[in-house]
């Protein structure tokens, strides 16, 4: 099955305990104003792939001692059946392929799902694509009500754990705020289409606190690295 995907990188380690594989998946009807992703909102945009080429990627990041896998956008559930699938599969090469003692708390690798539909918009279908998920955060980004709970973009959002490892892992992170960095910066050398002079490629993952998005700009400035497209800016 083909699936629109704006990005993967690991280890992501801000969105989800421990270091993960994260895949963003491409096209978003809902564009909240203030996220900080609209480069992935546009649904043609982003690049084709095979769900089983992302399920290679997670088997690696499993070799790694991947603690789990990320799923986010973009709007996963824009792409039901390619997340039903990918989900699915990673379930399945979690329970073949997680190495003993790989993560820091003893358990399995988890998959976990950020969606912007609230809980009574999930209708079936989106239920389940989601069904294989672990844990899923739900619930639209709102700029005007910041949090400072973990992995939360906005207080309305909640997270929810769905299966027995998802409790058990998450329990300790339902109410907890956020204690350590919550934003990862990735500085990628320049692709070989733009030359060796291109300009290198600046990623950011995780949840930014209200304002933080401007200081990283500044730091970033202050290293001789200016942002030149931002995501986060129409």
């Amino acid at each position: 099955m083909r699936v629109r995907v704006g990005g993967t990188h690991f280890p992501v380690e801000t969105l989800g305990p421990g270091r993960r594989l994260g895949i963003w998946l491409q096209g978003c009807p809902l564009a909240c104003p203030g996220c900080m992703s609209r480069h992935t909102w546009e649904p043609e945009n982003g690049e084709s792939m095979d769900v089983a080429e992302l399920l290679e990627l997670w088997r690696a990041a499993l070799a790694r001692g991947a603690a789990g896998l990320t799923v986010s956008g973009g709007e996963p559930l824009a792409q039901p059946a390619a997340l039903a699938e990918l989900l699915r599969g990673a379930a399945l090469l979690r329970a073949a392929g997680t190495r003993p003692g790989a993560t820091d708390d003893g358990l399995p690798a988890d998959l976990l799902v950020y969606t912007g539909y609230e809980e009574p918009e999930l209708d079936a279908t989106r239920r389940a694509a989601l069904a294989p998920a672990d844990a899923v955060v739900t619930g639209r980004f709102r700029i005007a009500e910041p949090t400072g709970l973990v992995w939360r973009g906005s207080a309305n959002q909640r997270l929810t754990p769905q299966s027995g490892l998802g409790r058990v892992r998450y329990a300790p992170h339902l109410d907890r705020e956020a204690d350590g960095p919550t934003v990862q910066v990735v500085v990628e050398p320049a692709r070989a289409s733009d030359g060796p002079s291109g300009p290198p490629s600046v990623r950011l993952f995780g949840v930014p606190r209200r304002g933080e998005l401007t200081y990283f700009e500044r730091q970033l400035r202050e290293r001789g690295l200016r942002l030149r497209g931002r995501s986060w800016r129409p």
